[in-house]
Protein backbone atom coordinates (compact mmCIF):
# COMPACT_ATOMS: atom_id res chain seq x y z
CA UNK A 1 0.00 0.00 0.00
CA UNK A 2 1.36 3.29 -0.77
CA UNK A 3 1.93 6.26 1.43
CA UNK A 4 -0.50 8.42 0.16
CA UNK A 5 1.08 11.95 2.34
CA UNK A 6 4.27 12.22 0.13
CA UNK A 7 1.63 11.68 -3.03
CA UNK A 8 -0.35 14.50 -1.72
CA UNK A 9 2.24 16.88 -1.17
CA UNK A 10 3.90 16.20 -4.50
CA UNK A 11 0.78 17.08 -6.34
CA UNK A 12 -0.29 20.42 -3.74
CA UNK A 13 3.45 21.69 -4.97
CA UNK A 14 3.30 20.39 -8.93
CA UNK A 15 -0.29 22.31 -9.13
CA UNK A 16 1.15 25.55 -8.83
CA UNK A 17 2.34 26.32 -12.40
CA UNK A 18 5.06 28.72 -10.61
CA UNK A 19 6.54 25.74 -9.25
CA UNK A 20 6.47 23.67 -12.04
CA UNK A 21 7.94 25.83 -13.67
CA UNK A 22 10.81 25.75 -10.94
CA UNK A 23 10.51 22.12 -11.24
CA UNK A 24 10.67 22.28 -15.12
CA UNK A 25 13.77 24.47 -15.35
CA UNK A 26 15.19 22.55 -12.74
CA UNK A 27 15.71 19.43 -14.14
CA UNK A 28 17.91 21.01 -17.49
CA UNK A 29 20.67 21.56 -13.96
CA UNK A 30 21.13 23.50 -11.26
CA UNK A 31 20.31 27.14 -10.83
CA UNK A 32 20.60 30.18 -8.78
CA UNK A 33 17.63 31.69 -7.32
CA UNK A 34 17.84 34.34 -8.93
CA UNK A 35 18.71 32.07 -12.44
CA UNK A 36 15.46 30.80 -11.50
CA UNK A 37 13.45 34.03 -10.90
CA UNK A 38 14.58 36.01 -14.03
CA UNK A 39 12.15 34.59 -16.19
CA UNK A 40 9.25 34.61 -13.81
CA UNK A 41 7.01 37.77 -13.59
CA UNK A 42 7.18 37.68 -9.55
CA UNK A 43 8.92 39.29 -6.87
CA UNK A 44 12.34 37.08 -5.66
CA UNK A 45 10.58 37.04 -2.15
CA UNK A 46 7.65 35.10 -3.95
CA UNK A 47 10.34 32.73 -5.73
CA UNK A 48 12.38 31.65 -2.81
CA UNK A 49 8.58 31.10 -0.89
CA UNK A 50 8.28 28.89 -3.95
CA UNK A 51 11.61 26.84 -3.46
CA UNK A 52 10.90 26.30 0.13
CA UNK A 53 7.25 24.76 -0.14
CA UNK A 54 9.42 22.61 -3.22
CA UNK A 55 12.07 21.49 -0.54
CA UNK A 56 9.71 21.12 2.25
CA UNK A 57 7.99 18.38 -0.54
CA UNK A 58 11.65 16.71 -1.00
CA UNK A 59 11.14 17.79 -4.60
CA UNK A 60 14.09 20.02 -4.73
CA UNK A 61 17.37 20.61 -2.64
CA UNK A 62 19.41 23.94 -1.70
CA UNK A 63 22.96 24.72 -0.85
CA UNK A 64 24.12 27.75 -0.06
CA UNK A 65 27.45 28.90 -0.80
CA UNK A 66 28.67 32.48 -0.16
CA UNK A 67 25.67 34.47 -1.05
CA UNK A 68 24.49 32.39 -3.83
CA UNK A 69 21.54 29.81 -2.93
CA UNK A 70 21.43 26.70 -5.67
CA UNK A 71 19.04 24.53 -5.80
CA UNK A 72 18.82 21.30 -7.95
CA UNK A 73 16.00 18.74 -8.76
CA UNK A 74 16.05 15.70 -6.01
CA UNK A 75 14.79 12.61 -8.20
CA UNK A 76 14.04 10.71 -5.78
CA UNK A 77 11.12 13.02 -4.82
CA UNK A 78 9.51 12.25 -7.49
CA UNK A 79 8.83 8.55 -6.66
CA UNK A 80 6.06 8.43 -4.58
CA UNK A 81 3.76 10.53 -7.06
CA UNK A 82 5.82 7.82 -9.90
CA UNK A 83 5.06 4.74 -8.00
CA UNK A 84 1.31 6.21 -7.12
CA UNK A 85 0.93 6.91 -11.13
CA UNK A 86 2.64 3.40 -12.55
CA UNK A 87 0.07 1.85 -9.88
CA UNK A 88 -2.68 3.34 -11.36
CA UNK A 89 -1.55 3.25 -14.63
CA UNK A 90 -1.43 -1.19 -13.95
CA UNK A 91 -4.52 -1.01 -11.88
CA UNK A 92 -5.64 0.32 -15.34
CA UNK A 93 -4.24 -1.95 -17.88
CA UNK A 94 -5.52 -5.15 -15.89
CA UNK A 95 -9.11 -3.75 -16.14
CA UNK A 96 -8.69 -3.32 -19.94
CA UNK A 97 -6.97 -6.47 -19.97
CA UNK A 98 -9.64 -8.48 -18.36
CA UNK A 99 -12.34 -6.92 -20.41
CA UNK A 100 -10.47 -7.90 -23.62
CA UNK A 101 -10.58 -11.67 -22.07
CA UNK A 102 -14.26 -11.29 -21.32
CA UNK A 103 -14.92 -10.13 -25.05
CA UNK A 104 -12.95 -12.79 -26.71
CA UNK A 105 -14.90 -15.07 -24.52
CA UNK A 106 -18.55 -13.51 -25.87
CA UNK A 107 -16.86 -13.25 -29.65
CA UNK A 108 -14.76 -16.41 -30.67
CA UNK A 109 -12.68 -16.71 -33.38
CA UNK A 110 -15.00 -16.91 -36.23
CA UNK A 111 -12.46 -19.14 -38.13
CA UNK A 112 -12.87 -22.05 -35.66
CA UNK A 113 -16.90 -21.89 -36.60
CA UNK A 114 -15.80 -23.08 -39.59
CA UNK A 115 -14.21 -26.57 -38.11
Amino acid sequence: MLEYRPVDASLRALAEPTRRAIVERLSEGPASVSELARPLQISLAAVVQHIQLLEETGLVATEKVGRTRTCRIRPEGLDALADWVAERRRFVARRYDRLAELLDEDNPDPSEKKK
